[in-house]
């Protein structure tokens, strides 16, 4: 074993939190994935040209940043870290006190969100402030004295730094519904648009990349000077953005901003492709392919970003930015990962045993059902298609169409999880010894 994946795999099974709170995050992040795409249904009408307020299209929007994307980065982020950091393991009552809160938070304010009632968006708000603020203490402490990963950890910080900002404006978005002083709504949301995507959950994403991506490569960690210099690209970008958002040379600015994290993505790129290529594992089969496809969108979504910043003349690009980003890129990466990252958790989970006990260990390979996983691929890809055709024509019947095949490709996600819950649970016997 070679690089990172040595690093990490050397001293996981000593750092892994019970397999309920990994799998208690990822569960609800399936869960919300079929609960995004049915609002999505609901608000097909509005989606194509959707540029936000309340309704089912800005449920669905959450329901995917919060329930799936958040959702997920918080489950892996509290199992990776302390392993890539070399620090105990936090106790375990954090995690699921975390979960408890911010779970039932996530689904009354969508709720809210596509109902209209205010009151239940402030409360689900509320709760989820709660339990973002408990996990940005739990990161911080995880964070603190690292002894391993600079890089990693670098990302870390940055992406707690944001989600103090994001914190702060979403507070301030729910507040202009129910009367509370906060920032100005036009400000507050030109702040938490590209801190919340770029910023939270795109600084967890490329840090833990560089965790993930050797690991299941079997390649040579990247070198850190240039992981830290994609990092500071990106960080200069998001300070551009922040000050872009309060008026100050509003349209240069964000012009250098989307220039600024053109380059990190770049560097960070390069790096990614440079460890796929030297990896002893050459064959990643769908789930990387799903992951090529979300770099691709990635790209696109600076150009698209940049018709924001130019205010060119066609209705639907806001719209358009937050697919490219938030489905394109966002969405499909994780979902890419999940496909990876819950067969080999389980496996190392079921070597313990349901009690404790030592036994022979399943492939994540024997895990994995492969026919769940083919549906979802071309139902996902169908899906972000539909969609990307419902903006450019205005096509409200395109848009439900995409959030039919989008959901059919969530439930087939679902199985597929579902099916390596029961395999981890089922005897030894059952999957090929490692």
């Amino acid at each position: 074993m070679t690089g990172v994946a040595g690093t990490f795999l050397g001293g996981a099974t000593s750092r892994l939190l019970p397999a309920s709170i990994p799998f208690r995050y990822f569960g609800a992040a399936v869960a919300f994935h079929v609960a995004a795409w049915v609002a999505l249904i609901q608000g097909a009408d509005a989606m194509p040209r959707f540029a936000g307020g309340l309704g089912w299209p800005l449920a669905a929007l959450h329901l995917t940043t919060l329930g799936v994307l958040a959702m997920s980065a918080i489950g892996a982020s509290l199992q990776l870290l302390p392993v890539a950091t070399r620090q105990p393991v936090a106790a375990a009552r954090w995690p699921a006190a975390i979960w408890w809160i911010y779970t039932p938070g996530v689904a009354v304010a969508a709720a809210g969100m596509g109902t209209g009632i205010i009151a239940l968006l402030a409360a689900g708000g509320g709760a989820i402030v709660v339990a973002l603020i408990v996990y940005a203490i739990v990161l911080a402490r995880n964070l603190i004295g690292a002894k391993g990963m600079p890089a990693v950890v670098a990302h870390g910080w940055a992406a707690f730094a944001s989600l103090v900002v994001v914190l702060a404006t979403a507070a301030s978005l729910v507040g202009t519904y129910v009367g509370a002083p906060g920032l100005a709504r036009g400000p507050a949301l030109a702040l938490h648009i590209p801190v919340a995507a770029y910023g939270f959950m795109g600084m967890l994403a490329l840090g833990l990349s560089y965790i993930l991506v050797p690991m299941f490569a079997l390649s040579p960690a990247p070198a850190d000077r240039w992981a830290l210099a994609s990092l500071a690209l990106a960080v200069a970008a998001l300070l551009l953005a922040a000050a872009a958002a309060f008026g100050v040379a509003t349209q240069p600015l964000r012009i250098a901003a989307i220039a600024a994290g053109s380059a990190a993505v770049v560097v960070h790129l390069r790096l990614m492709t440079a460890a796929l290529a030297t990896g002893l594992r050459r064959e990643l089969g769908r789930s990387f392919r799903l992951v090529r496809i979300a770099w691709a969108c990635l790209i696109a979504s600076l150009p698209v970003a940049l018709a924001v910043a130019l205010d060119v003349p066609f209705d639907g690009t806001t719209a358009l930015f937050g697919l490219v980003v938030i489905g394109g890129w966002l969405l499909t990466f994780l979902l890419g990962i999940l496909q990876r990252i819950v067969p080999f958790l389980a496996s190392m989970h079921a070597v313990r045993g349901a009690r404790g006990e030592k036994r022979r260990p399943p492939t994540p390979s024997s895990l994995t059902a492969e026919r769940p996983l083919a549906v979802h691929f071309a139902c996902h890809l169908a899906a972000l298609a539909l969609l990307a055709f419902a903006i450019v024509g205005d096509s409200a019947a395109a848009a439900r169409a995409g959030a039919l095949v989008g959901t059919a490709g969530a439930v087939a996600f679902a199985a597929f999880f579902a099916i390596a819950l029961r395999r981890m649970a089922g005897p030894a016997s059952a999957a090929p010894a490692a």
